[in-house]
């Protein structure tokens, strides 16, 4: 064997030895596949180890604290906001308008009551004296702003929507439940039975006419339902505040400022700035030619000016209609198929509704539908009088009866008349007001209290108030023949007062304001 075989094996035994150090020595992860095969070459192994490592780019980014849990209470406020209260505030948007923008005061509210009900879990209870009282009521001034933005909503909206926004503004304040020590959930089904006085004017008329209203509606009523039974089951007695809490105060604080960083560490760094805007392309594409004739020739013939009427024909004197009686005699016009002219027929008139004595009579009704009564199409001339028990949540609306007596036993919570004649209705007590609209001989006797009667359109009523009810207040418009029969403790019996009819209206310059006097009649 010569020097030079002996030398190349010596050589070959060397390498394979080196390539068994390296890959046994030198461990790389598996996202590394690159640096693997350089590292399969020993004589490229110096080369890239002594390549130093890339400088790792700014310090890693600081961990964020973890988020203090709230208690059973806040979460499933949170999940009532998100289910409930949002689904009416969606409902709302769809409609628009004022509903739409007293919605997100609604929902406001519920975001500022959120905040305060989770103060309350971590701080001592306040003192309603003293700077106790400032701090509580700066606490409950969210809630009372929304409570503001609602009705001034509502007085500034008095169109179409009036009625809706009516219902909210008058059960929005629920809001103020947190401020009820006994029993807050009564507060909050109160304020479904003072929303239902104006919603269900607007079920009546919406029901058979705009589903998405109904559901508006719908979704506004769950709101004092599924509130009322959050209150029984982590407030039925009021709010209990933290006996062990921090000071209100300091509370407030910590919730309004921003979390803080992990110590020691900077503040997360900036996101990265946007990329390059996209490029607009504009495909430019030749019009499609349009078919010949339709609209496009008919401009293009009036663009001819007076040349448009070269191709007509002049009509000769004996061809003339007007002028040939005969031709009017034997001209035939034609008819379409399935009636009507050549030149089109004339839309028919439309039809006028039939007069209420000219309809066909509905079968009576009387139910009742979650907290809503419903009387109507009674008419009887017998002595058997339609008596309901009512209840203080209980709203009754009595619509088309005629010639009947109806009895209101127990406090209901309003009334609602429309369309009667010759009704004699006997009632308890109201928490609300009788509001009467478009009726003849109506007959009203209240036994008990009632705050107010409104009355529009009637023609012909006696009104009897009982003592207990003598402060009674009557509202009228585009009414006659009104009459108030209250009793007196001095005669022991009932007097007779006639409502005015008659305004008479003048400019005083002296006081620079308008004047109504009431207009009476003697001799």
């Amino acid at each position: 064997m010569s020097y030079g075989a002996n030398l190349m094996r010596r050589l070959e035994a060397a390498t394979l030895r080196l390539e068994d150090i390296a890959t046994s020595t030198i461990e790389l992860p598996q996202a590394v596949p690159a640096l693997q095969q350089t590292l399969a070459s020993p004589r490229s192994l110096a080369s890239t180890l002594s390549t130093p490592a890339p400088a790792s780019i700014g310090p890693p980014a600081p961990k964020m604290p973890p988020q203090e849990p709230v208690p059973e209470s806040i979460e499933e406020f949170d999940a009532f906001i998100e289910q409930t209260v949002v689904k009416y505030v969606k409902n709302s948007k769809a409609i628009g308008g004022p509903i739409a923008e007293q919605a997100a005061a609604v929902l406001k509210g519920f975001q500022a009551m959120r905040r305060f009900l989770l103060i309350t879990t971590k701080s001592k209870k306040l003192e309603m004296s003293g700077n106790d009282m400032k701090v509580y009521q700066e606490l409950l001034k969210p809630i009372s702003n929304a409570m503001l933005d609602i009705s001034s909503i509502k007085e500034s909206n008095r169109g179409s929507q009036s009625d809706q926004i009516t219902a909210v503004n008058d059960g929005m304040f629920i809001l103020s439940w947190v401020t009820v020590d006994a029993r807050p959930y009564k507060h909050v089904e109160e304020g479904l039975s003072s929303a239902q006085y104006y919603g269900n004017k607007v079920l009546k008329a919406y029901k058979d006419k705009d589903p998405q209203q109904v559901e508006w509606l719908q979704s506004f009523y769950q709101i004092f339902r599924d509130l009322a039974e959050y209150i029984k089951t982590y407030f039925a007695h009021g709010i209990p505040w933290n006996p062990k809490g921090l000071p209100a105060q300091e509370v407030a604080k910590s919730l309004s400022s921003p979390p803080a960083f992990a110590a020691g560490g900077p503040p997360p760094p900036p996101p990265p700035p946007p990329g390059p805007p996209p490029i607009l392309q504009i495909n430019e594409q030749k019009a499609e030619p349009t078919a010949a004739g339709g609209l496009g020739a008919v401009f293009s013939e009036l663009n001819k000016g007076e040349a448009v009427t070269k191709g007509l024909r002049k009509v000769d004197k004996s061809e003339m209609t007007h002028k040939n009686p005969s031709l009017r005699a034997g001209s035939v016009v034609a008819e379409r198929e399935g009636g009507g002219s050549a030149r089109g027929k004339s839309p028919a008139p439309a039809r006028k509704p039939k007069p209420e004595s000219m309809r066909a009579k509905k079968p009576p009704k009387m139910e009742l539908d979650g907290n809503k009564w419903t009387i109507e199409n009674f008419d009887k001339d017998t002595t058997e009088p339609i008596e309901v028990d009512a209840s203080i949540s209980h709203s009754i609306l009595i619509s088309r009866c005629s010639n009947c007596t109806i009895v209101i036993k127990g406090k209901a919570n309003a009334i609602t008349i429309d369309n009667t004649s010759r009704l004699s209705l006997v009632i308890d007590s109201l928490v609300s007001s009788v509001d009467a609209v478009k009726c003849q001989n109506l007959a009203l006797q209240v036994l008990g209290t009632i705050p107010s009667v409104l009355m529009d359109q009637i023609d012909g009523a006696q009104l009897y108030f009982s003592k207990e009810s003598t402060a009674t207040r009557v509202y009228s418009s585009k009414s006659a023949n009104i009459n108030l029969n209250i009793f007196s403790t001095k005669e022991d019996d009932y007097k007779e007062v006639p409502l005015p009819s008659q305004l008479c209206s003048y400019f005083d310059e002296d006081k620079g304001d308008l004047v109504n006097e009431i207009v009476s009649h003697s001799g």
